[in-house]
C-alpha cells in the first residue's frame, strides 16, 4: 500500500479543523452527524478537537457496495435517532466524491428543517465531482484515486489503518 496522507498530517489537519469549527459554531446548537461507516474515525477524533457541548448522530448511507464506483443510487441504511429541527448542523463525511451521496444527504437533511447545514470532509475529489456541492470543512482535496484507510474501506477492510493509502495492484 502506498502512503498518500500519513498518520501526522492527519492528527494536525482535524486539529485544525475543530479549532476552525469551534469558532465558527460559538453559541449555536451544534448536532454532529457522522456518516457511517467511513467518517467514525474522522468524526471520533474531530469531535473531541471541537471544544463546545454538542450532540451526535448517525446516518448510514450506501452507493458504493463492493465496488469501487459509486452506483449513484443512495440508499439510507440507517436514519437518525434525534430531531434536528432548528438545530445547527454538521455533516461529516470521510470523503466527497461524484457529490451524489452528499446532495441526497443534504437535501434529505435540509428537509428536516435545521437552523443550518454545512458539511465538512475528511477528503474532497473535485475531479470526480457529478453534481454541484457546497462543502465548508476540507482536510484534504486528493487526487482521482480509489483510497483506504482512516475509516475508508475497501470491501469492508482497511478501514483500521491510521492513515490514508491506495491499494498498490500487486496486494
Amino acid at each position: 500500500m502506498k502512503v498518500l496522507i500519513d498518520e501526522e498530517r492527519i492528527i494536525n489537519r482535524v486539529k485544525e479543523l475543530g479549532i476552525q469549527i469551534t469558532s465558527d459554531y460559538k453559541s449555536k446548537d451544534l448536532i454532529v452527524i457522522g456518516i457511517l461507516k467511513g467518517a467514525v474515525l474522522f468524526m471520533a477524533d474531530l469531535i473531541k478537537k471541537i471544544d463546545l457541548p454538542l450532540s451526535i448522530d448517525f446516518m448510514a448511507v450506501s452507493s458504493y457496495g463492493k465496488s469501487t464506483q459509486s452506483s449513484g443510487i443512495v440508499r439510507i441504511q440507517k436514519d437518525l435517532d434525534e430531531e434536528i429541527e432548528g438545530k445547527d448542523v454538521l455533516i461529516v463525511e470521510d470523503i466527497v466524491d461524484t457529490g451524489l451521496t452528499l446532495k441526497f444527504l443534504a437535501d434529505n437533511i435540509l428537509s428536516r428543517n435545521p437552523k443550518s447545514l454545512k458539511v465538512c470532509c475528511l477528503l474532497d475529489k473535485p475531479s470526480r465531482r457529478k453534481v454541484v456541492v457546497k462543502v465548508d470543512y476540507i482536510g484534504f482535496d486528493i487526487p482521482d484515486e480509489f483510497v483506504v484507510g482512516y475509516g475508508l474501506d475497501y470491501a469492508q477492510k482497511y478501514r483500521n489503518k491510521p492513515f490514508i493509502g491506495v491499494i498498490v495492484k500487486e496486494e
